[in-house]
C-alpha cells in the first residue's frame, strides 16, 4: 500500500513537472553572416542542391540557439545549435505513416488519454547529438536512418474548456512519452518557410 502511493506520487509530480513547462519561443530571421562561425562548414557538405535555406536566432526563455532551415529532396530540415554554434538536433517534417507501426499505436494511445480530442499539426522526426558526434549525427539525419536513438517531436493541439491549447509532445524511437511542454506562442511554425 505504502508503495503503490509513493508510486502514484511520482507519476502525478513527473506528470505536473512535464505538463507544467512551457515553450515560449521567439524567432528571427537573420543573415548567415549572424551565424556562430563554426555553422556553416559543418554543413557545407549536406547544403549542395538544397532550397529555400533560411537563418534564424532563437529565443526561449533565457537560452538562445541558431537554426539554419532547409528544403532538401522533398524533406523540410532544421539544423539547430547552441549560442556558440555546438550542433543540437536535427530535425525533419514526417508523416504519421512514417512512423514504425508500434510506435505510431504507443503515440496515439498516449495522446488519446491525455487530450482525448486532439489534433496533430505537425511531426518531426529528431536526432539529437548528445554525445558530441556532431558528423555522425549529420550523416544520420541525412540519411533518414531510423536508430533507436531518434525522437519524434509532435505538435498537437487540443480543446479544453477555455479553448484551445498547444502543446510539444516528444515521444522516443518506441513511441514512449518523453516530454510535454505547452506552447505559448500565437502560432507555432510562422516561420517556417515564408
Amino acid at each position: 500500500m505504502v508503495l503503490r502511493h509513493l508510486f502514484v506520487t511520482m507519476a502525478l509530480t513527473v506528470c505536473s513537472i512535464t505538463a507544467g513547462q512551457k515553450k515560449q519561443e521567439q524567432e528571427f530571421r537573420i543573415d548567415k553572416n549572424e551565424l556562430p562561425k563554426t555553422i556553416l562548414p559543418l554543413l557545407t557538405n549536406h547544403l549542395q542542391d538544397v532550397k529555400r535555406l533560411r537563418f534564424y536566432k532563437e529565443q526561449d526563455g533565457n537560452s538562445t540557439s541558431f537554426e539554419v532551415k532547409f528544403k532538401k529532396g522533398r524533406l523540410h530540415y532544421s539544423v539547430e545549435f547552441d549560442s556558440i554554434g555546438t550542433l543540437e538536433d536535427v530535425e525533419f517534417i514526417i508523416n504519421e505513416h512514417d512512423i514504425p507501426s508500434e510506435s505510431l499505436k504507443s503515440i496515439q494511445r498516449y495522446l488519446g488519454e491525455t487530450y482525448g480530442k486532439f489534433r496533430i499539426k505537425k511531426i518531426q522526426q529528431q536526432y539529437l547529438n548528445e554525445k558530441g558526434e556532431t558528423e555522425t549525427v549529420l550523416k544520420k539525419a541525412f540519411q533518414n536512418l531510423i536508430i533507436p536513438e531518434i525522437n519524434y517531436e509532435i505538435i498537437v493541439t487540443s480543446k479544453k474548456q477555455k479553448g484551445f491549447n498547444e502543446y510539444e509532445v516528444t515521444f522516443n524511437a518506441m513511441g514512449h512519452h518523453i516530454l510535454t511542454r505547452k506552447s505559448t506562442m500565437a502560432k507555432y511554425d510562422h516561420v517556417l518557410f515564408q
